[in-house]
Order: C-alpha cells, then structure tokens, then sequence
C-alpha cells in the first residue's frame, strides 16, 4: 500500500484548513440615511431621529460586536450635508453633527473609520460624478473641509471614494482617474490616511495582465470587492472561484490589499425595488466562508439596519436583525 508522502499529507492538511477556516466580520458600511428610500425602509425614518447620545451608543455596540472597522458610505446625499458646510444645505437630523459624535465616540471605543467624499451631485450617475470638472471640484472644497474640522480624530482612520464603478472585464479610465484624483488630494491633506474602494462587477473581472497592469496603476491600499450575493448576480457557490480568482491577480500585481464587501441582506420583494432585510445567517456564514480563504479583511454591507444586538434606544432595522445578531456571534463570525 502506497504511503502519502510528508509534503502530501501537508498540502492535504493545509487545503482542509482553508476550506474550513472562516473569519471573523471585521468591519461594516455605516451611514446617517440610507440612499435609497425603499430600500432604508426599516431604518432611515428611526436613524434621523437619532440623538447623539445613540450615535455614541450604536457605534459602541459595533465596537462591543467586535469590528473594528467603520465605511462611512456619504457625508451627502441629494444636495445636502451630514455636517456643517458652507458648501451645502444640512439635512435635518435629531443631532447637529453626527460626523463629529460618530468619530468622538469612535475615538473612544476602538474603531477605525474611513470616511467617505461623497456623494456630490447626483449619486445615480456615478460615471458622471467622476468626470465632471465641476463636481471635482466640489468634492475637493469638501475633502479639504472634512480634514479641516475632522483630521484631528484618531480615528480618522482614513477615505472611501463612494462613486462605484462596475467591473466589465477591466476598470474605465476614467475611474482609475478618479481614484488617483481622490488619493491624490488625500495625501496632500492627510498623508497618513488609508484609503478604500469597493467596486461591484466581481463575477465580470478579468483574469488577464491587463487588470493586474490596472491594478498596479491604481493608487489606493485596500480593494473590498463586493460579494454580490444580496443582489442576487452571483451565487454564493460561485463566490470562492471569484475570490481566488481576484486573489492571484492582486497577489500579481503587489499593491492594493484584498478585502471582501460581504452583502449580509436580501430584498424583501424586487430587486433595488423594495425594502432590504436581514439575509438568513445560513447564508452569511456560507458567504463568510467562501471568500476567507482568499481576502485579508472582511466588511459587510451592513450592520447598520441588518444587524441588531438588542431592542433598546439604539434598535433600528428590522425584527429579524436581532435573529441574524446571535446566529453570527453564536458562529464566531461576531462577538
């Protein structure tokens, strides 16, 4: 009878642990309002009432849940800010500056925040956010702003650039140019800053030198690819083919780190058409364990509105994000 050799038996253990070994949720997308009304349904109307002591309280619960990491997705959305501005109208909220208490309180609990420069201008034409000068422009007076009043905040941790491009084989010029615009400006203002992209088109990236050349031009440290399982492109047995896919080209290329944007939701009824709930923990933890093999960090879109520790002043979202809180934390994909 043949005996495995040594070396065998390692690539054998090894392959077992990496199918098996999943991580843990390290951060999340995080907003004020959702961007979308149908589909903020089940938290938009409660996250503008929200004080600012359950601004501190719900960032001290996604402390308290173990990640570490907070996306904010806009500072503003439809012609008006979530902060003071001179650039723009605010919208009203139940707490005069939530950037500030969000960011104060991260300070104090131990999480890292990107944050965000954008949206200006209509956030349903993406591809002309990021090539009109005059918007540009705006985005830039806004940068400066924000690293002005907010720059001060440990936990400034670094910027998200929200305008997503959807991958068709490779990423457009102008994307590339609008991310080097960004991280360009970033750096003047803030040169320790990260920054972060999350672009959607997983399924449609090429294999091929071209994107590896793409990647290399691209001056960003972390590439959180969306999963895009919540929005039912991909299913979630296609998902590890993907990543490891997106794995050996970044590991090619050399520059940008690889994270995941884990879509922990469902629609409740048509697809970008209605309200988004909680997606079974089943689910999840399949999704988890599909791209842990191959990303460094996993984020999750989102906990705010999907995910719930408990009922109390800082509840908002649907009845069933307590049920997918204690699934996730009793899978050790939470605290």
């Amino acid at each position: 009878m043949a005996v495995a050799s040594p070396f065998l038996l390692q690539e054998i253990q090894a392959a077992a642990k990496k199918k098996t070994t999943m991580k843990p949720i390290e951060g999340s997308w995080f907003e004020f309002q959702h961007h979308s009304t149908a589909e903020g349904k089940y938290w938009n109307p409660t996250l503008e009432k929200f004080t600012a002591e359950q601004w501190d309280a719900k960032v001290k619960e996604i402390a308290d849940a173990g990640l570490r990491y907070l996306v904010l997705l806009d500072v503003a959305i439809y012609d008006k800010s979530f902060y003071p501005t001179s650039l723009l109208p605010k919208h009203e909220m139940g707490c005069e500056d939530p950037l500030e208490v969000v960011l104060t309180a991260a300070d104090k609990y131990g999480i890292r925040f990107f944050v965000s420069n954008g949206f200006f201008g209509e956030w349903r034409n993406p591809a002309m956010l990021m090539k009109d000068p005059e918007v540009n422009k705006l985005r830039v007076k806004a940068m400066n702003e924000i690293a002005e009043k907010y720059g001060h905040h440990k936990s400034f941790y670094g910027w998200y650039y929200p305008n997503e491009t959807g991958i068709s084989g490779h990423y457009d010029d102008f994307f590339i140019n609008y991310v080097n615009q960004s991280s360009k400006e970033a750096a003047r203002l803030m040169p320790k800053a990260k920054t972060l992209i999350a672009p959607y088109g997983t399924r449609n990236v090429a294999f091929d030198d071209q994107y590896v050349r793409q990647l290399e031009q691209l001056d960003v440290d972390f590439i959180a690819y969306q999963d895009e399982i919540g929005v039912e492109k991909t299913r979630v047995e296609e998902s590890a083919g993907f990543f490891e896919n997106l794995y050996k080209l970044h590991k090619k290329a050399a520059k940008s780190r690889l994270w995941a944007d884990v879509e922990v939701f469902r629609f409740e009824g048509k697809v970008y058409h209605s309200a988004l709930l909680p997606a079974p923990a089943e689910r999840v933890i399949q999704q988890l364990e599909a791209v842990s093999p191959y990303v460094e960090k996993i984020l999750i879109y989102q906990y705010t509105g999907m995910i719930n520790q408990a009922e109390g002043p800082t509840f908002a979202g649907h009845p069933d994000s307590l049920d997918l809180y204690e699934k996730l934390a009793k899978g050790k994909a939470l605290k």
